[in-house]
């Protein structure tokens, strides 16, 4: 594993497709499930989409735009659109409507509908982002990433037209898995543009002392790791590694580790609710769980039991 791939850590769409909606104007749908995070692709055709407080984005054939929730957004045809809006998520479809047709998971073109007359076409994924993991994914992002043809989420659309086009056995286990190939690719095409305010491990991946380090921490948590062991199977003297992590990612390698650790420690306190303080200390590399309760209350504010407690209650 490394930091980018972590954050993706139980994040799938898994059914979770709100549609493809074909579009004839006026038109205007209104997303109101409170999704943490939302890809909008653009199959064919134009359209707005507005969030509360930021400028209006204009989006056509090729582009991807995640939206970060939990608030509400709409697509329109038009800003000043006429057409009333019409509520759609995950769990509704829109009927028929002057002209505008949503269904979920299957192909909205009608048999003598050709591709390119004049509607849009747009498919919608949400993502139910839980935990301290994927809230790790959501502070580095902004409320509206953008990411424009010609790159590699090129591909992914391409297949995404192709399958909302046709209707299959297992389109919706296909459907899923290209968003989330569409997820991935269109982070990882943002965070490298330049002014992106990526998180400085995300530059740190690609030197091959740090990048290497970061990987051995990411994949062997638990480890009885100390700035020499690391140092040592990475290849380097542990003044070089002190010096080239400090300086890439902003902080020492074992600070960076017990913030890693405690994120997932605060995961395993909520999702094995059986599970003692001992055992999670264990499971994130801690023998000693007064040690473990005192690192997580100076990194997360609270104890674990309290934690745990306001987490499973909320």
């Amino acid at each position: 594993m490394d930091p980018f791939a972590d954050l993706f850590r139980g994040l799938r769409a898994q059914g979770s497709l709100f549609g493809s909606s074909t579009l004839t104007a006026p038109w205007s749908l209104l997303f109101v499930d409170g999704a943490p995070l939302t890809l909008c692709a653009m199959i064919e055709g134009a359209g707005w989409v507005v969030v509360d407080g930021r400028a209006p984005e204009y989006v056509e054939t090729g582009d991807i735009l995640i939206v970060r929730g939990p608030g509400p957004f709409s697509f329109v045809d038009a800003l000043g659109t006429a057409a009333e809006p019409v509520e759609c998520g995950v769990d509704c479809a829109v009927p028929e409507l002057g002209g505008t047709r949503h269904r979920i998971g299957w192909s909205d073109r009608g048999p003598d509908e050709p591709a390119g007359d004049g509607t849009t076409t747009l498919v919608v994924g949400a993502y139910p982002v839980r935990g301290e993991v994927g809230r790790r994914l959501l502070d580095v992002l902004p409320e509206v990433v953008r990411v424009d043809p010609g790159g590699a989420t090129d591909a992914v659309r391409e297949l995404l037209a192709v399958e909302v086009a046709v209707d299959a056995p297992g389109q919706q286990v296909v459907l899923d898995r290209l968003l989330d190939w569409a997820l991935v690719c269109s982070l990882r095409e943002w965070f490298d543009r330049p002014g992106s305010e990526a998180p400085p491990w995300w530059a740190a991946q690609r030197d091959p002392v740090v990048g290497s380090a970061l990987r051995l921490l990411h994949t062997e948590p638990a480890a009885e790791w100390t700035v020499a062991s690391l140092a040592a199977r990475v290849g380097v003297s542990r003044s070089t590694m002190a010096k080239r992590f400090g300086d890439l990612v902003g902080e020492p390698p074992l600070t960076y580790l017990t913030r890693w650790r405690m994120t997932l420690a605060a995961d395993l306190l909520v999702e094995r609710e059986e599970a003692t303080i001992a055992e999670v200390a264990r499971a994130v590399g801690y023998a000693d769980p007064f040690g473990f309760s005192a690192a997580f209350k100076r990194i997360r504010g609270v104890n674990p039991s309290r934690f745990r407690r306001a987490a499973v209650s909320a």
